[in-house]
């Protein structure tokens, strides 16, 4: 399976898992912090309904890739330009973790960002290049790909990440339980 149909796939077992354990999905209202996937007027409390919705633009790493002179693996870029939502709460055969994902146009560009000084981190390490895209419960670990070879890697933060938990993306994605 590619990386959208795997994450398609978890989306909907995430809504189900919501659906049958009646969680509601909700997030502190912002207005100047606005999302695709807001459902709705902001409650009594200032918190809003809301859900991943499937992305229609696409995302442009380009410049982020030109800045750091690498072309990002196509995995990470089909994640992150998938949808638009809250992150996403699972667990894995390892342990309990967030997917991230972006919530509006602003909060893309901050990932980023973010993914730039990661990547600069890396390169003044002289550790090979990964890519987050989750953070586990654990601050000092998060979730990385690794841009050469697309195996997912369990990595401490500032240490080369040295555990591979699945093969690609795709397949972490299958094994993934939400929560």
């Amino acid at each position: 399976m590619d990386v959208i149909t795997s994450l398609q796939a978890f989306v909907q077992r995430y809504l189900d898992h919501h659906q049958h354990t009646q969680l509601p999905l909700t997030t502190e209202w912002d207005a100047d912090w606005l999302s695709p996937c807001q459902q709705g007027e902001p409650d009594e409390t200032g918190h809003i309904h809301w859900l991943p919705v499937a992305r229609t633009d696409i995302s442009d790493f380009r410049d982020t890739e030109r800045a750091l002179e690498i072309d990002f693996h196509p995995d990470i870029k089909a994640f992150f330009g998938a949808y638009w939502s809250e992150n996403l709460a699972a667990s894995a055969p390892r342990g309990e973790l967030q997917l991230l994902m972006p919530w509006n146009a602003d909060d893309f560009a901050r990932l980023q960002q973010n993914l730039i000084g990661h990547v600069l981190m890396k390169k003044r390490l002289k550790q090979p290049i990964t890519l987050f895209f989750a953070v586990t419960d654990d601050d000092d670990f998060i979730l990385s790909l690794d841009n050469q070879t697309g195996q997912v890697m369990l990595e401490r933060v500032g240490l080369p990440a040295k555990e591979v938990l699945a093969e690609n993306l795709a397949s972490f994605l299958d094994e993934l339980t939400p929560r």
